[in-house]
């Protein structure tokens, strides 16, 4: 895919309530802002890069890119699970991510435990693939140090806060 690798950002939003309930596996959602502003070469799926909640630590994370089939969505989401245990949510933080690269297409499951059992083996194939080095100097991009700390930081920014590019 020629647009990884991927620069976005945007505040984080209320999404399906699923990750944390449902699948025990948090995730932190883009507004429609963001979503509807990927390029066309980046399609639906599981991807891994980078994550960073405001101005805080990079992290490595997981995202899905999609309809999530198995819950059958009628709306295109990007779901972030962050590599990290954090003590709260952090609902209108900013969040910025780095798309590294791809693991999967999206799919149905036949259950909930294999849908859970999918995520956590990509989980764990991101955490390998981002050790690599050409992987790993992306973790210290001024991307991440240039953050706004603010949600109305990154929405008067306007378009740089959601398309490629720092």
């Amino acid at each position: 895919m020629k647009s990884l690798p991927y620069f976005c950002r945007g505040e984080v939003v209320r999404g399906f309530g699923r990750g944390s309930k449902e699948l025990g596996i948090p995730t932190a959602n883009f507004p429609d802002s963001v979503v509807e502003h990927l390029p066309a070469d980046i399609s639906t799926g599981i991807y891994y890069g980078w994550a960073c909640v405001g101005s805080g630590d990079v992290y490595k994370m997981v995202m899905s890119i999609g309809w999530n089939p198995y819950y059958k969505n009628t709306k295109k989401s990007m779901e972030t699970h962050v590599i990290h245990t954090f003590k709260e949510d952090f609902y209108g933080e900013v969040l910025s991510v780095v798309l590294v690269g791809y693991i999967r297409p999206e799919r149905s499951f036949d259950s909930l435990d294999a849908l859970i059992s999918a995520i956590n083996g990509d989980i764990e194939e991101a955490k390998v693939k981002l050790d690599q080095p050409e992987h790993l100097k992306l973790k210290t991009d001024n991307f991440f140090s240039s953050a706004p700390h603010s949600p109305s930081a990154a929405t008067t920014a306007g378009n740089s806060s959601i398309i490629n590019g720092h």
